[in-house]
């Protein structure tokens, strides 16, 4: 995978934003990874601000939709892991703001 190809799955999920804190999962730092592999499925290693995440499934399906609209993603596959935890320090300094965390 190019890192064109890399680039536009990582602006995909630049749409996918956070339910609960109005911010795309990009630049809160939930996504540790984003690959496509020759048979056009996309994964994607994430994680979630909390274990207990009441919004984790709608991500989930909003990634796949945002994914989907890209013509080389024939599937999508995203892999939740919680190791490395989420922390704030995952965050971009554009979130650290909108969200006023320093």
């Amino acid at each position: 995978m190019n890192d064109d190809m890399k680039g536009s799955l990582m602006g995909a999920l630049e749409n996918v934003i956070d339910p609960e804190l109005g911010i795309d999962i990009v630049n809160l730092g939930l996504v540790y990874d984003a690959e496509l592999d020759e048979e056009g499925t996309a994964k994607v290693t994430m994680t979630l601000t909390s274990l207990g995440c009441p919004m984790g499934p709608q991500i989930v399906a909003n990634i796949k939709q945002e994914l989907q609209e890209l013509p080389e993603v024939k599937d999508v596959d995203v892999n939740i892991v919680w190791n490395p935890p989420w922390s704030r320090d995952n965050m971009s300094r554009y979130a650290k703001m909108a969200l006023g965390v320093r």
